[in-house]
């Protein structure tokens, strides 16, 4: 493979592959009461090797939380644990911005196996 490397703002092919990107489904979601920006609690299935990860999302404006359980999302898994509030965020689950700054939350078309890794 080749490396991109014309300026600063490109990765190269092995950054790009150190991040792990990874499909799982929303077993639990509730509103994260505590936070400040309006939020859900996730608890994510990504599978028997990873298990299943806590995180925070600010997708309150376009999710109703009983209606994520069984939905798959796709989350970085390898980032380091963060402290939001009064829970470890184990996982960055990923969205799209838009216009107005609500999130829209990247998903697979069909559904994948949990854990399955972006290609």
């Amino acid at each position: 493979m080749t490396e991109l490397t014309s300026d600063e703002n490109n990765l190269t092919w092995a950054e790009f592959e150190r991040i792990d990107l990874r499909v799982g489904t929303v077993v639990a979601a509730e509103i994260f009461k505590e936070a400040i920006k309006p939020a859900i609690k996730m608890s994510i299935d990504f599978g028997g090797d990873i298990g299943i990860k806590k995180s925070s999302a600010q997708i309150a404006d376009h999710y109703d939380p009983d209606l994520l359980i069984g939905k798959q999302v796709a989350a970085v898994v390898n980032f380091p644990k963060k402290q939001i509030g009064p829970i470890m965020s184990e996982c960055l689950v990923t969205g799209f911005t838009q216009d107005d700054g609500s999130i829209i939350l990247a998903v697979p078309d069909k559904q994948a196996i949990n854990g399955s890794r972006l290609a």
